[in-house]
């Protein structure tokens, strides 16, 4: 479970920051911001290009990538600090930083215009909500550039909810890549380290959920079926077949093999940055009901969990951080 709500906090705080602009300098004011995607301006010609290799062209993609959460292409405009740590996120903690950009949940349409000055328009466009960034004049001081944007639903005709912040992007490389939103430094490093540990902590107390399912739909089974399952997969769902026609899959019946009682994740032994195992203990006494032990492991040790869980085969729970190792019955009780 990814550290939505951090990164929330961290982009509603950008957000709410505006760098200020040298006296008589108008372009960062509102007025002087592009608002409707023209491509001629009132002569009715071409309106100018907006140069390839400059920060507004790099402000524009970085934008577009943001909107189709394209992370590959988002990450080309990091620094070479910020690329290494996000590229270090999960996945999932990489589309909560894009949509952060974006304000939108899910991907989008991204669309590039320009307004009659040539300043970047970009459009995102989802089948509920679609919003529109557009992009002001470029105040450039040596290798640093800060660029101010305005956000809005388009359908905020009035522009009552429209967020205004200035970007920042510094030239690295010959390319220029985000640095800053409002008067906050885009430091990935640092960000990643509190957004992985409210992520970790997150993933502990989904895991011990996710492995008390598992126990449930074991006990299931094992009443359906008169025994245990051979592994977390036959708790899966069955597999879909095609109809005569071809046009839509229909699940098989529930099986042995295939019991369809849990999700295809969980039977697949991985789920929530966990990794899931069950073990056959057998039976004490002879004739007494088989016994197992169910185990939750951090897929990656640090960044999606530090605890290990044990479910003992008398039905004990038990959590201790091993490093990334199995736990056993003898860790300390958890409820």
């Amino acid at each position: 479970m990814t550290s939505v709500l951090a990164m929330a906090s961290w982009a509603a705080n950008a957000r709410a920051q505006e760098s200020s602009s040298r006296p008589g300098d108008t372009s960062t004011s509102r007025e002087n911001l592009p608002r409707m995607p023209t491509v001629k301006n009132a002569e009715g010609t071409t309106a100018p290009p907006v140069a390839a290799n400059g920060p507004a062209a790099a402000l524009r993609d970085v934008l577009q990538a943001a909107c189709s959460q394209n992370a590959g292409d988002f990450s080309r405009y990091l620094t070479a600090r910020s690329k290494e740590s996000f590229e270090r996120l999960t996945p999932a903690a990489r589309v909560a930083l894009m949509k952060r950009f974006v304000l939108l949940n899910v991907p989008g349409k991204a669309t590039a215009s320009a307004n009659a000055a040539g300043r970047p328009i970009v459009r995102c466009e989802t089948p509920d909500v679609t919003t529109e960034m557009s992009i002001g004049g470029t105040d450039t001081r040596d290798n640093l550039a800060f660029l101010p944007m305005e956000l809005r639903d388009v359908t905020d005709s009035t522009g009552a909810n429209v967020h205004q912040i200035t970007m920042g992007l510094v030239r690295e490389d010959n390319q220029w890549r985000l640095l800053s939103i409002g008067v906050l430094l885009l430091d990935l490093p640092s960000l990643e380290i509190e957004w992985d540990a409210e992520e970790a902590e997150a993933n502990e107390i989904t895991a011990l959920g996710n492995l008390r399912r598992l126990a449930e739909a074991v006990e299931t089974y094992r009443r359906a079926y008169f025994r245990l399952p051979e592994s977390l997969a036959s708790l899966g769902p069955p597999p879909s077949r095609t109809s005569a026609k071809g046009t839509q899959a229909k699940p098989l019946a529930a099986t042995r093999e295939h019991a369809g009682l849990v999700d295809e994740e969980l039977a697949g032994s991985n789920k929530d940055g966990y990794e899931f195992r069950i073990i056959i203990a057998g039976a004490e006494t002879l004739g007494a009901p088989a016994k197992y032990q169910l185990s939750a492991i951090p897929s990656a040790y640090g960044r999606t969990g530090k605890r290990s869980f044990f479910r003992d085969p008398d039905g004990g729970w038990h959590a201790a951080d091993h490093g990334g190792a199995v736990g056993s019955a003898s860790d300390p009780l958890v409820q």
